[in-house]
This record gives structure tokens, C-alpha cells and sequence, in this order.
């Protein structure tokens, strides 16, 4: 789940820019479109929501089951899935910021 909620917020944040481009080149229906931006935005916020819920459930069952690989494995692990976590939690406020922007602009 934590995956494909990730994959729906990289979706939404598609869908966004592409109805914003649609909506540049047709200004008669861009109302319209900013109408359905603006669900998908909120449909991107309940996906980051999914994303830190199962991603909070990832990590409380992941200290029940210890050591995997070993001690110096899992030891270089952890610190990859931090760095790899906190380039992705800038991702997603980059892109939700910048869906924002093409919204709400």
C-alpha cells in the first residue's frame, strides 16, 4: 500500500501539471479544469497521508523482526533508507508545493 500510494501521488502531481497545459492552450474550459485540479490535489494529500501511515506501520513491525542480513548490513541499510527517506519526503513537498502553485496561483 505504501508503494502504490506513492505511485497515485506521482500521478496526481502528472495529472495536475497535465490539465494545467491543457487548460493553457483552452482558456474557455480552464474553470472547469481547476475544478478537477483542485480535486486531485486533494486526492494527492490523502495519498501522502496513506504514504506516512504505512510507512509509520513499515517501520513500527520492522523493529519487531530485528536483524535480516546481519549486523553490519542492516546497520548500512537503516542509514540508506534515511537518506533515501529524506530525499523522497523533498520530493514530495517540491511536487505538492509545485501542484499548489499551479492551482492555486
Amino acid at each position: 500500500m505504501h508503494d502504490f500510494a506513492t505511485g497515485c501521488w506521482a500521478a496526481t502531481v502528472f495529472f495536475v501539471y497535465w490539465l494545467e497545459k491543457i487548460g493553457s492552450d483552452l482558456p474557455d474550459i480552464q474553470p472547469l479544469l481547476k475544478g478537477i485540479q483542485k480535486r486531485f490535489f486533494f486526492i494527492s494529500l490523502i495519498c501522502i497521508g496513506v504514504v506516512f501511515l504505512t510507512g509509520f506501520g513499515r517501520t513500527v513491525t520492522y523493529a519487531y523482526i530485528g536483524e535480516v542480513y546481519g549486523k553490519e548490513s542492516e546497520s548500512l541499510r537503516k542509514k540508506m533508507l534515511i537518506y533515501k527517506h529524506i530525499f523522497l519526503i523533498g520530493l514530495f513537498a517540491l511536487g505538492t508545493y509545485w501542484e499548489y502553485l499551479m492551482i492555486y496561483k
